[in-house]
């Protein structure tokens, strides 16, 4: 999975901006924390939810289970509004 070329992403104060460009049937701004900005930056390359959830475990001190809902939560939520392309 990849994210959409059509959504723009931005960070500003701590919080990360996922923005739908006019080309997207979605017309609006998702906001997320720090954390949220580093599963969207995954995202600017082609990954799984596995290496997704394998590099949040790295980088933080939480349970992998835990990591593994907040990741499926972030991806559930991209794509509701097609901010995601493929699987």
């Amino acid at each position: 999975m990849k994210l959409n070329p059509n959504f723009i992403t931005h960070m500003s104060g701590g919080q990360y901006y996922v923005v739908s460009t006019d080309s997207t049937a979605f017309k609006g701004i998702i906001r997320g924390n720090g954390t949220t900005g580093d599963i969207i930056d995954l995202l600017k390359n082609e990954v799984t939810e596995e290496q997704i959830v394998d590099a949040l475990f790295e980088k933080y001190d939480a349970p992998r289970d835990r990591i593994a809902a907040d990741v499926s939560t972030v991806l559930t939520k991209l794509r509701s509004v097609g901010a995601i392309d493929g699987e």
